[in-house]
């Protein structure tokens, strides 16, 4: 019984529902982290209240039969002669008049009333339940309030996720269940107060190209995600990283983005001497129960799955997990990591190896906004940026931080805000003059467009020219007028062919460009445009290239060198 002792944070849990109710509140919200131990919260809440209220009936349920099976262990542990039934076809018991009942949603809804009335519905994984509809949840709850006397029925819901995809937080808006959330124990805490695992992320050298995948719903198209994603090359270079980073590493599991795209990155980690497996909603239930067990026992040392290991999986010992499947949903990239916060003896933490893009989009996760959606939805844009690189280790910061996480490395602090203009106006006095600024330093960069989350991203050019940065935008990855323009600048800058297709293939080859040697800037708004461009080619002549890109010479090698000749030495200067 000591496994399931109340820790201090569930306790709190515990307190704060009694208080809700002592105080007349009506249906509460637990959000405790995943591993942080809902089914434990949920067993001492049915044994503590029914033995002060013995006729209480209890409804628990959730969605899946390994749910079930978590949520019944500690409440026989804690009450072994408790009136319990089972309501579950995967389990295959079909108990209805039990005073408390552990069921499957999908096995009750249809025939609530057999239920009879129930005081207390507890709703594990709270966030499957939608704001309005005809769903399975909703019917259930609506039949079950209608056997109850007026308010003699309570809801509490237990999610690590108090949010959804299409509608935001659980506890606002029209249509919500659930009145308040009232304990919230997230990732951060478990892990500082040393009862999850740490979490480590490196930038990976693979990222799935979801520039042509279009949204429906706030998600991305499944379909065309799967199609994005199941690319051959990104696959065999994701699962080439995978291997290399997994060397050290005991057990992995890598989510997908569809059936094909699961057997395909299984069959190459196959190919590279990993003992793998699939499981997908397709896999016969026997099949998929060995699988598992196999993993969770250490014989297997990968899963790959597609939206089945989301939720309710518990396998502590997963220290590697990998993301090839992009989402805009927060609860989903929250949900998939969280699967590798369970704490396990020799593990000291749990990789994350992100392809999706999916921590630069939605940030730490211990430091999701789940407001950025906008228009009570949590969806993110697909472009949104949210954490950073360190440059020294590739380990995944949140955008604020001045130190690395795991190396140390100190970002450079931003300069304070003059009150006052520290450098001349780059405005000519008269319309049609040009100002030439001398560049002293030029870098290359990749690009996302905050005002645009449809747009792919640019290859963006920073010039510093003193004290004053100037940035272009080259569009590779879009179609029309910004190819052509991008194609266009490529040559002008001394590029060759074939013309990049992607900003990685940009930034890859930006040794090609020659260097620019100073830019001409038009003032729009609160911005500056580069127009002109000054070009050293490579046998030493500078070429100037318009904002059209047009090319004519306007100093030749030889010039420069009657210019150095002509120019008098000053003895004067002692250095």
């Amino acid at each position: 019984m000591a496994m399931f002792e109340l820790r201090p944070y569930q306790q709190a849990a515990l307190t704060a529902l009694e208080d809700y109710w002592r105080d007349g509140g009506g249906n509460p919200l637990v959000v405790m982290a995943t591993a942080t131990g809902k089914s434990v919260v949920i067993a001492h809440l049915i044994r503590d209240i029914s033995r002060r209220y013995p006729a209480l009936r209890v409804l628990v349920v959730t969605h899946v039969l390994e749910l079930i099976e978590q949520d019944l262990i500690p409440l026989r542990t804690l009450w072994p002669d408790a009136p319990i039934g089972i309501n579950s076809a995967g389990i295959g018991e079909r108990e209805w008049g039990a005073p408390i009942i552990f069921a499957g949603v999908q096995s009750v809804w249809r025939s609530a009333a057999r239920l009879g009335p129930r005081h207390l519905v507890l709703i594990d994984e709270a966030h499957l339940v939608p704001h309005d509809g005809d769903g399975m949840y909703r019917t259930l709850l609506a039949e079950l309030r209608a056997l109850a006397p007026a308010d003699d029925m309570r809801i509490a819901g237990f999610s690590a996720t108090p949010f959804r995809l299409d509608s935001g937080r659980l506890d606002e808006g029209e249509g919500k269940i659930f009145d308040a959330i009232v304990f919230d124990y997230g990732i951060g805490q478990g892990i500082r107060d040393g009862w999850l695992s740490p979490l480590t992320s490196k930038t990976t050298g693979t990222e799935i190209n979801i520039s042509g995948v279009g949204r429906r719903g706030g998600e991305f198209i499944a379909g065309e995600l799967e199609r994005a994603a199941d690319d051959s090359a990104t696959v065999s270079a994701a699962c080439d990283e995978i291997v290399a980073r997994g060397v050290d590493r005991r057990s992995w599991l890598v989510f997908c983005c569809g059936v094909a795209h699961a057997h395909h990155v299984g069959q190459d980690l196959s190919a590279r001497g990993v003992s793998c497996r699939v499981v997908t909603g397709e896999t016969p239930l026997a099949e998929r129960e060995d699988s598992v067990a196999a993993f969770k026992a250490g014989a297997l040392k990968c899963l790959v799955n597609v939206n089945v290991l989301t939720t309710g999986f518990d396998a502590p010992r997963i220290d590697l997990l990998a993301m090839l499947r992009p989402t805009l949903s927060t609860g989903l990239y929250v949900q998939m990591v969280g699967r590798g916060t369970r704490k396990a003896e020799g593990k000291t933490n749990c990789l994350i190896l992100d392809f999706a893009g999916n921590c630069r989009r939605h940030g730490p996760v211990d430091q999701v906004d789940i407001t950025v959606g906008g228009n009570n939805s949590t969806a993110v844009a697909p472009t949104s940026v949210q954490a950073k690189t360190c440059p020294e280790c590739d380990e995944i910061n949140p955008l604020h931080a001045t130190m690395c996480c795991c190396c140390g490395h100190e970002w450079p602090k931003p300069k304070p805000a003059a009150k006052h203009a520290t450098f001349a106006d780059a405005v000519p006095i008269l319309t049609g003059e040009r100002v030439w600024l001398p560049v002293t330093d030029i870098s290359f960069h990749r690009h996302y467009k905050y005002g645009d989350p449809g747009a792919p991203p640019s290859f963006r050019v920073d010039y510093l020219c003193g004290l004053s940065p100037y940035a272009e935008y080259v569009s590779f990855e879009r179609q029309g007028y910004p190819r052509t323009c991008a194609e266009r600048w490529w040559y002008a800058l001394g590029g060759s062919a074939p013309i990049p297709v992607t900003v990685d293939e940009a930034l890859q080859r930006q040794h090609e460009l020659d260097p620019v040697v100073a830019i001409a800037v038009v003032r729009s708004g609160r911005f500056s445009n580069v127009t002109d461009r000054r070009v050293r080619r490579s046998d030493g002549s500078v070429v100037e290239v318009d904002r059209h890109y047009r090319c004519w010479v306007i100093e030749t090698r030889a010039d420069a060198a009657r210019a150095l000749a002509a120019t008098p030495i000053n003895d004067a200067i002692l250095f």
